[in-house]
């Protein structure tokens, strides 16, 4: 696109939502803080590099084998890049643990300590990018049904040592970088059918939280996150919903709402404000999950509006981190890093863009129709115009162009992985 036709299209719109009281400047400084954790996972569907390791187990499944996933960690830092030069912003980069740089030696989960990421911290550190982290719980010999909440005290021990050692990797982190890491605790823990244990098995859950999080690890924030249910564990999730909130709330822990991780009948957005007056932060984990946690690559949805439009609406965009968390095999991974991000990020310029204050007053006014009227006008609005304004002021290919750039590093990188 011309760079002019961009700029007059940005004029319009923006003397569109003056007319409204939205200051499209104002919106695009809020627009430019707004940083995504873009998931390392996605470049090569949840492999790690890890010596030996298994296949995927413990509810992860990511479908799909189109050609030229990231093979190795340089491979797995160039795709990043490039997918992070198509996406305006500076972005934040999110890693599981089994995506240590491990150089071929055999580390088990037990036993990884910092020097296995000093090179992640360097890298971060050489490319303006902040570093978040995840324990890795499934896909081991030892993950089984029960990691946490094991009655096999010496399976609970090695992943209490585990989860342990990675709380002290994101404290280095967050030392290095300045900037408290956002540390994700996520277990698959479960049951498959029938069980009569379930108290047996929260408590245990509550006794290994207990000991994980006795240390204070101050430049790193600890999330929880539940679930509905897990692939092979679909009548038993011993972390659900309500044990984690409950948890949360009792000892000052950070929330994860992760969007495919809900009945399909529920709205992740309506947990903004249901969680927000008892837990100082929350954490996102968006996907799409088509008919189950399939974590399909996040677009401009209604579920993902709604979410991004109530974490303005109910004045909290200080008080979420905002993780992506699909991971697609099946289409080109550069290309899905980019459409979900760009999504993402869409989708919270239109919440910026809503004159909320406007719509409050006259819903407080009892005057349900015009709340109605406004909301709709809303989505006929040239917020695309102001979006591709955004991109052309982080010197980002605007619109469809990304196509080409992407295809161009198919042709050039990506074509010698085959």
């Amino acid at each position: 696109m011309k760079e002019a036709l961009v700029k007059k299209a940005y004029d319009v719109a923006q003397s569109r939502y003056a007319e409204i009281g939205i200051d499209t400047e104002a919106v695009l400084r809020q627009l430019q803080d707004f940083h995504l954790s873009l998931h390392c996972w996605q470049a090569d569907d949840v492999h790690g590099f890890e010596q030996q390791a298994g296949q995927l187990s413990g509810g992860i499944q990511s479908t799909g084998d189109f050609p030229g996933a990231a093979r190795n960690i340089d491979e797995l830092r160039q795709d990043i890049l490039k997918a992070k030069s198509l996406i305006p912003g500076n972005h934040r980069l999110n890693l599981h643990e089994i995506y240590g740089d491990f150089k071929g030696k055999v580390v088990d989960r037990d036993e990884v300590t910092v020097e296995y990421f000093q090179s992640w911290i360097d890298w971060a550190k050489d490319n303006d990018t902040l570093l978040d982290f995840n324990s890795t719980s499934f896909s081991h010999p030892k993950s089984g049904n029960l990691s946490l909440a094991n009655p096999d005290k010496g399976i609970r021990d090695f992943w209490i040592e585990h989860t342990k050692r990675c709380r002290d990797i994101a404290n280095a982190m967050g030392e290095a970088q300045g900037d408290p890491c956002i540390m994700n605790l996520w277990v698959h823990d479960g049951c498959k059918d029938v069980s009569v244990n379930h108290a047996l098995y929260r408590h245990l859950l509550k006794a290994s939280l207990d000991e994980i999080f006795a240390k204070p690890q101050p430049m790193m924030k600890d999330c929880i996150e539940g679930k509905v249910f897990g692939i092979g564990l679909e009548s038993f999730t011993v972390g659900s919903h309500d044990f984690y909130t409950a948890y949360a709330a009792q000892n000052g822990k950070i929330v994860t709402i992760d969007t495919g991780h809900y009945h399909p009948t529920e709205s992740p957005a309506d947990k903004v404000s249901a969680l927000l007056p008892f837990i100082s932060e929350l954490m996102l984990h968006v996907s799409r999950p088509i008919r189950w946690d399939s974590d399909h690559v996040t677009i401009m949805d209604d579920p993902t509006q709604e979410l991004f439009s109530e974490i303005v609406r109910a004045g909290a965009l200080d008080r979420v981190h905002y993780g992506l968390d699909f991971f697609d095999g099946s289409i080109n991974r550069i290309g899905a890093y980019v459409i979900g991000s760009r999504s993402a990020q869409k989708c919270m310029l239109r919440a910026l863009l809503e004159p909320t204050k406007t719509i409050s007053e006259k819903e407080l006014a009892g005057e349900g129709y015009k709340v109605l009227a406004l909301i709709e006008e809303q989505k006929a609005m040239p917020w695309q115009a102001v979006y591709d304004e955004f991109c052309r002021r982080n010197n980002v290919p605007v619109g469809q162009d990304f196509i080409q750039e992407i295809d161009q590093y198919v042709d050039a990188v990506i074509s010698r992985r085959y």
